[in-house]
This record gives structure tokens, C-alpha cells and sequence, in this order.
């Protein structure tokens, strides 16, 4: 059994998909090709590392700001999607 090295930013990135992204396991296992085992792997290990006291409320408003702009954006596709339909409606 061959044993893949995946480079330090790579892991911190597929992490990040599970953490702040939101993303399941299985996805990001499957889209990036690397075991549920290995993600879990990671993630542990890099929350253990960044671990500190003010981590965790740096984490958290890092991912609140992260939803806050995919909503933001959300509400401005609706927003064109509105007046292009309601344009049409004319």
C-alpha cells in the first residue's frame, strides 16, 4: 500500500472546507480523493495546533464572516433575478 504525502497547505485547505466551508466529509473525501480517516486526521491535528483560548472565537467569526458574504451574495443574485423577471414581466 503506497502512502501519499499531501502537502501541509493542502490539508489546511481541505480542512477548511469541512470547518468553515461546511462542506461533509464524505465530499471532500471524494472530491479531493483522500480517506474520510485522513480528513479527520487533519482536522484534529490542526485544531490541536491552533488551539488556543481566542482560536475558537477567531474561528468562529472567521466562518460567520465567510457565511455572511455567500448571503450576501445570495440575496444579490435574488435581487437581479427580481428585477430581470420582473422586467420581463412588462
Amino acid at each position: 500500500m503506497s502512502k501519499s504525502n499531501f502537502s501541509e497547505e493542502f490539508k489546511r485547505d481541505a480542512v477548511r472546507q469541512i470547518t468553515e466551508r461546511g462542506y461533509p466529509v464524505a465530499e471532500v473525501s471524494q472530491r479531493l480523493g483522500v480517506s474520510p480517516h485522513s480528513l479527520y486526521e487533519w482536522k484534529k491535528k490542526f485544531s490541536s495546533v491552533s488551539g488556543n483560548q481566542g482560536g475558537d472565537q477567531a474561528d468562529e467569526i472567521r466562518q460567520l464572516k465567510k457565511e455572511l458574504a455567500r448571503v450576501t451574495e445570495e440575496r444579490d443574485i435574488l435581487k437581479k433575478a427580481t428585477a430581470y423577471f420582473a422586467r420581463d414581466a412588462k
